[in-house]
């Protein structure tokens, strides 16, 4: 861990949860890459700061020259006091960072009874995801075909965790794509606060009242280029979770050809691996029925076994990148876009119109 002393210089952004800003290292620190960087600051750990304050910073992910860490993160000053109103239940527990919140499970809460004996979420379809950036799709694929629906997203805590962090979280929910945010497990900001995946699918379905939820890790997956050292495990727990609680599970499969990796050419091995070897039931898997039929025989060639030996529900369903509207939000992945990489959009959106057409 690597902590740096930085002045403030400017305050780019304040929500109510996040101050985004810019700070200058110290001179001393002489293996800083850059010594004007962008760092965050969480305002559930710490106080807001002001240009010229002096605050303490975490550059680990910047001098370790991570693709998705180049920020630096403000250290909790020893004057903050949380914000929890009669929360006892603490995320990142047993660190010097833990905080309490207001969880809608605990005894406390408006929605405990409501909670209290509930195991089903009655066959609410849920789609899950394995990266971040799929969560603005299938939102948007979901209003596109129904409208009025409401979409419910629980960000668990396989990646980042604060909710805070995610720009796309921010712009779903001003672009109303989604309507409500979840955070659960260790994973903390969202609108409400969940103890583990399941007592959010629960809370999506019984206290949101959700039409549909998208369970989706925050930025920042891990990846090790082996068979199961990656955070893409966390998408088959999910399903598996969705199937536990009666409802329709719907896995948003990973396609690309234009990923430079060969292990995540065609459906990544991430996406194989959820569906043969962690699932523990049957969950639908959509395809863009618009892949070229080169590439839908290669992709079907793979998934026939798992089709076979599992009982997934692989279908091809209509999704075009040309007709979904999202609003504003945009979305790249692996810094590619919908013209880049039409597959992985196509497939994701795919999965969205999947769950759409459940409700309806």
């Amino acid at each position: 861990m690597n902590l740096k002393q930085a002045s403030v210089k400017k305050v780019l952004a304040t929500s109510e949860n996040l101050q985004i800003l810019r700070v200058r290292i110290d001179e001393s620190y002489c293996d800083c890459l850059d010594k004007v960087v962008t760092a965050y600051n969480y305002l559930q750990l710490n106080t807001c700061v002001s240009p010229g304050q002096s605050v303490l910073v975490n550059t680990t992910g910047i001098d370790l020259e991570l693709g998705t860490g180049g920020f630096a993160f403000v250290v909790p000053n020893q004057y903050y006091e949380g914000k929890a109103s009669y929360g006892h239940v603490i995320k990142l527990r047993y660190t010097p960072l833990q905080l309490v919140v207001d969880s809608v499970e605990e005894q406390e809460s408006s929605f405990h009874e409501l909670l209290q004996n509930a195991q089903s979420i009655e066959g609410m379809p849920v789609v899950c995801c394995e990266l971040h950036s799929q969560m603005p799709l299938i939102a948007a694929a979901l209003k596109h075909q129904a409208p009025k629906a409401h979409v419910a997203y629980i960000m668990d805590d396989s990646a980042a965790l604060p909710l805070a962090f995610s720009k796309l979280v921010q712009q779903s929910l001003e672009a109303e794509l989604v309507d409500t945010s979840i955070s659960s497990g260790h994973a903390f900001g969202g609108q409400y606060e969940a103890v583990n995946l399941h007592s959010a699918l629960l809370s999506a379905h019984l206290v949101c009242k959700a039409d549909v939820a998208i369970v989706a890790p925050g930025p920042g997956s891990v990846g090790t280029g082996t068979a199961l050292g990656h955070s893409s495990v966390a998408q088959g727990e999910a399903l598996n979770a969705v199937n536990a609680l009666g409802g329709r599970a719907i896995a948003a499969l990973r396609l690309s050809w234009q990923d430079a990796r060969n292990r995540h050419q065609g459906i990544s091995h991430h996406s194989q691996t959820v569906l043969r070897q962690i699932c523990l039931a049957p969950v639908s898997a959509p395809i863009a029925a618009n892949l070229s039929p080169c590439k839908l025989e290669q992709i079907e060639k793979k998934l026939s076994l798992l089709q076979t030996q599992k009982g997934h529900d692989v279908s091809l369903v209509e999704a075009s990148y040309c007709d979904i509207d999202l609003r504003g939000v945009e979305v790249t992945t692996m810094g590619r876009t919908r013209f880049d990489d039409p597959e992985f959009f196509n497939t994701t959106f795919a999965a969205g119109v999947l769950a759409a057409e459940m409700i309806a």
